[in-house]
């Protein structure tokens, strides 16, 4: 609202200063456009009665105080020296022979400059005024979404009363069966009955849950991790509750595992990976006890300071090539690569939890629109570094039990660079490979995405695919960078043509005020629009028609100091995070292994740089030894297919996994020393 009242003053002094233009614009016209009628006499036959009352009329009415009329007179610099209104049009036949003195002449062409530029700034500031009312409108309709959110929130907090009568009496329940129990064993072991079987029904802590209508994990949302902990610690009888920690999600699941069989629908082979995979997350046989309570909230190090570097001397030999074969300076990385970049997507993937569990097409579609928008917004504070180039043959892991899903990705082309990663859960399945071409023009970057982006819900035998739209990178030299993303997005699900979703990403201008503006609609086979979504891919989603209109998704908060940490988000932050249980897990080619990126992570440039240089001549190096002895490197966890359309694709080979767990990264030998 602090923004909309800064809008609106704005707005207001440009009021101001329309009505002292709209004063301006009267006076001109008053005494400058209409023609010296002394001059007239010396040159014309004497009008008539009538016609002098019509040219007093003329001289007295003004169009300036009509803004309507007045923004469409037209603007030609060839209008007629003598500028006669447009009310009296017979007048300027009347005066057809007049030939004004060159003085005269001169006087009205400089006056008709000087209208012309009055209505100019005019319509300039009208515009202005336009957009800031938009912009207002926009954010009025935004606040009061916020504030039916909270009253919404506040109606439920009402039934918290009800709630904590149902712990108070769950938690007398769970003491009268621990005394029980305690009764059970002195009486037995006082006992000389040693043939005599006593069997007693304990009620668990799930069934005295169930029994009384609660979700566990809808209790747990309410407290603390470590308070639900101890409160379960203290009963030896208690289910151990496996509870979700994910910083972006706070609802409640019906199911407090992750361990689920994966649908009938999904392949054969993905169905029995998914399934390893599902039953080692919950058999805690991935990396030990690598799933901790907390991960690191901060950096080691705050980025470095990139102001001494000359990037025009850098880049002036290098404008409209593709600045992937260029070598930058390290200070202008961030300690995240391209496959690190890959997994960031991932970050709200609850949205497509929430999908798989929504029976509508059409609503499965809007799901599945936000998940592909919100990929989008931890680069908004991105602009000041790139990530780091990865090598041919590098692979990066992901396992998150919080958020319930696996991912690997790896680097299998260099040139042209081509990315891959392959993401599995429970409630999806989640694959693309993408060739990034950047260009530089001179004061901007554009980096150009091509491929696709795959998605499988299992659930509905759903299987959608969508392009990625054109980034572009702003004052690259000079000025402050930021960030815009532009071009249309094309959501379709191969397996059905109930729903298409198209989403256009507004390229902004100077005078509009819709940057980072995201447009599009859900709309059946034949054509009828079913839902509107709109909103900005740095502050969420809407579906609906403002100001009525429903939040489909909204990004996080950003952590403290996030300028000073490379504008990470929160997840960001937790990509890099080499905790000692995975080391020993981990293959060797993992990007958190790579030591010029961890070096700027840590805030040591001079190390960093070194082992930048000496990483890229090892990889040319090794590149021109294959090349020579006619050796391709092929890639070990991803395999090269031909879709129905002919298009190459490049998707898992299933062996990811399996060679994790068995003989396991550690015990087996790197085919590539990247580093």
């Amino acid at each position: 609202m602090d923004k909309c009242a800064e809008e609106l003053a704005r707005c207001q002094s440009n009021l101001t200063e329309l009505s002292r233009l709209l004063q301006s614009l009267e006076i001109l016209q008053r005494t400058q456009s209409a023609p010296n009628f002394t001059d007239m006499q010396t040159n014309c036959v004497e009008l008539s009665k009538k016609e002098k009352r019509l040219n007093r009329r003329w001289r007295t009415k003004s169009v300036g105080k009509d803004p309507k009329f007045q923004l469409q007179v037209p603007l030609s610099a060839s209008m007629s020296p003598i500028r006669l209104h447009s009310s009296n049009p017979n007048l300027c036949a009347e005066l057809v022979d007049f030939q004004p003195p060159v003085s005269r002449l001169t006087d009205s062409v400089d006056c008709a400059s000087d209208y012309i530029k009055l209505q100019e700034e005019f319509c300039t500031i009208a515009q202005k005024v336009h957009s800031l009312l938009k912009s207002s409108f926009n954010t009025v309709a935004i606040e009061k979404e916020k504030i039916k959110q909270i009253l919404c929130d506040q109606e439920q907090s009402d039934q918290s009363t009800q709630i904590n009568s149902l712990r108070k009496s769950l938690s007398q329940a769970l003491s009268q069966n621990a005394e029980l129990r305690t009764r059970l064993n002195r009486i037995h072991s006082e006992s000389v009955l040693t043939e005599q079987v006593v069997s007693v029904n304990i009620i668990s802590t799930d069934e005295a849950v169930e029994q009384m209508g609660i979700p566990l994990t809808q209790q747990a949302s309410n407290e603390s991790r470590l308070s639900m902990s101890e409160s379960v610690s203290e009963f030896f009888d208690a289910q151990e509750v496996l509870l979700s920690a994910s910083s972006s999600e706070n609802e409640g699941s019906d199911d407090e595992s992750y361990v689920s069989d994966v649908s009938d629908n999904i392949s054969e082979d993905n169905a029995s990976v998914t399934d390893n995979v599902s039953r080692q997350m919950a058999n805690g046989d991935f990396a030990g006890c690598s799933f901790r309570n907390g991960r690191r909230t901060c950096l080691p190090a705050p980025c470095p300071d990139t102001s001494n570097i000359n990037l025009w001397n850098i880049l002036r030999n290098n404008i409209g090539k593709d600045l992937s074969k260029v070598s930058m300076p390290v200070e202008l990385n961030e300690p995240l690569n391209t496959l690190q970049r890959m997994c960031e997507e991932l970050e709200y993937s609850e949205l497509l939890d929430k999908a798989a569990e929504t029976e509508d097409p059409f609503e499965r579609m809007v799901l599945v629109a936000a998940f592909a928008i919100s990929g989008y917004s931890s680069t908004y504070y991105r602009a000041g570094s790139k990530p780091f180039n990865p090598l041919l043959g590098e692979t990066y892991e992901c396992i998150r039990e919080d958020k319930g899903f696996c991912f690997f990705s790896e680097q299998v082309s260099h040139h042209p660079p081509i990315s891959a990663c392959h993401c599995e859960s429970k409630n999806f399945t989640f694959w693309q490979d993408v060739r990034w071409k950047n260009k530089f023009w001179g004061k901007s970057m554009e980096i150009l995405p091509v491929g696709t982006v795959n998605l499988m819900i299992p659930r509905f035998g759903d299987q959608y695919e969508w392009n990625k739209v054109t980034t572009c990178v702003h004052n690259i030299l000079s000025g402050r960078r930021w960030i815009e993303h532009y071009g249309e997005i094309t959501i379709r699900n191969t397996k059905s043509s109930a729903c298409l979703c198209k989403l256009t990403f507004v390229k902004g201008n100077y005078w509009s005020s819709n940057v980072n503006e995201v447009q599009g609609f859900v709309m059946d086979q034949e054509g009828k629009v079913i839902h509107r979504l709109f909103g900005k891919w740095h502050e969420g989603l809407y579906c609906g028609v403002p100001p009525s209109a429903k939040c489909i998704w909204r990004p996080g908060s950003m952590p403290t100091d996030y300028e000073l940490y490379y504008g990470f988000t929160r997840f960001a932050i937790e990509l890099n995070e080499l905790c000692p249980e995975l080391k020993d897990v981990l293959p060797r080619t993992d990007a958190r292994f790579r030591p010029d990126q961890r070096h700027l992570e840590e805030g040591n440039l001079e190390m960093a740089s070194s082992d930048k240089q000496r990483i890229e001549d090892l990889q040319r190096t090794r590149r021109k030894c294959n090349d020579e002895n006619n050796i391709k490197q092929e890639p070990r966890f991803f395999k090269k297919v031909v879709d129905a359309n002919h298009r190459e694709r490049w998707v898992s080979n299933n062996t990811y996994w399996e060679l994790r767990k068995n003989p396991g990264f550690i015990n087996m030998e790197p085919t590539v020393n990247l580093w």
